[in-house]
């Protein structure tokens, strides 16, 4: 079945179900009835002779088929989309849209830095930045969502190809004047009694946090547990205690003298990496190129003085 025979709009429906799991979903981002969309994907595989989708009590999650035929739409309208950037190249980076995401931390200040330096170079580039949970982040690159993914990884992900890639440790945060602000590194016995503020269990650098705690037989019973990295600054700027992070998303921060960073020196802490991430086999639009290696440049670690 050649691809000039599935028609654009039925793509477009069948592509939106796939991204949100539900023709409610789909229907409302599209604007239209979900019946429409329920029509166009009911012929689309009445066209293909199979099942595009396994149709569930909680939404819509795609078959064999359907993987198939999304990564093949995805591509083809990610390509019209470079086509147009490309075009609107030809007048120089004068025009244009990036979209980003990116780990929580790096939303903070790090992205938005690297925006600001960039515009004023290019004025007229837009941007959209979402901050997800690491894998989040990941999936969004895979859906297309974004053109470019900045995040913690653990391991490779097929579909992805990274543009850059750094070990990364996990180091304590605190004020300038807290006890423990006199040493570069420190040991988890030394952290332990001192109040702390941890992020969720998913967060890629608590996964490390615990798995160094548990190698040492330490119980860390933090006073502050949220999903959001500001929150956790914040408390820690406060002076409420030790936080923990990576050293990009504090970097600026100890540089102006506001934090003190100590990389915490045990086994197992260099366990992920940072990653910019995009779409194997995609060719990206010209001002996502550009923007994608003045990200790299900003990237080579750099440790907190």
């Amino acid at each position: 079945m050649s691809s000039h025979r599935l028609q654009e709009t039925s793509l477009r429906y069948f592509l939106e179900v796939v991204r949100t799991g539900s023709l409610t979903e789909a229907a409302a981002r599209l604007h239209v009835s979900a019946s429409a969309i329920s029509r166009q994907v009911a012929m689309l595989e009445e066209l293909l002779g199979v099942p595009l989708f396994e149709r569930q009590p909680r939404g819509m999650r795609p078959s064999a088929a359907g993987e198939l035929l999304a990564a093949h739409a995805l591509r083809g309208a990610l390509e019209a989309e470079r086509v147009v950037s490309d075009i609107q190249r030809l007048q120089g980076l004068q025009r244009g849209r990036v979209r980003i995401a990116c780990s929580d931390g790096f939303a903070i200040e790090f992205v938005p830095r690297a925006i600001v330096a960039f515009r004023e170079r290019h004025p007229g580039i837009q941007f959209d930045l979402r901050a997800e949970e690491p894998m989040r982040v990941t999936e969004a690159v895979l859906r297309g969502d974004v053109d470019i993914g900045l995040t913690y990884s653990r391991a490779a992900v097929h579909g992805i190809r990274v543009a850059y890639q750094q070990r990364g440790s996990v180091f304590a945060i605190m004020r300038p004047d807290h006890p423990l602000a006199k040493f570069s590194s420190v040991t988890l016995a030394q952290m332990h009694p001192f109040p702390i503020a941890l992020s969720g269990p998913d967060n890629t650098v608590r996964q490390l946090f615990d798995m160094g705690c548990s190698q040492r037989g330490l119980v860390f019973e933090p006073v502050l547990v949220s999903n959001r990295f500001d929150g956790l600054l914040s408390f820690v700027l406060q002076g409420g205690g030790l936080g923990i992070a990576g050293e990009i998303t504090v970097r600026e921060r100890v540089r102006r003298g506001e934090l003190h960073a100590a990389e915490i020196r045990e086994r197992g802490m260099r366990g992920r990496t940072v990653e910019l991430q995009t779409l194997a086999g995609r060719t990206l639009p010209e001002v996502v190129r550009v923007f994608l290696d003045f990200l790299r440049e900003g990237l080579p670690e750099q440790p907190p003085r």
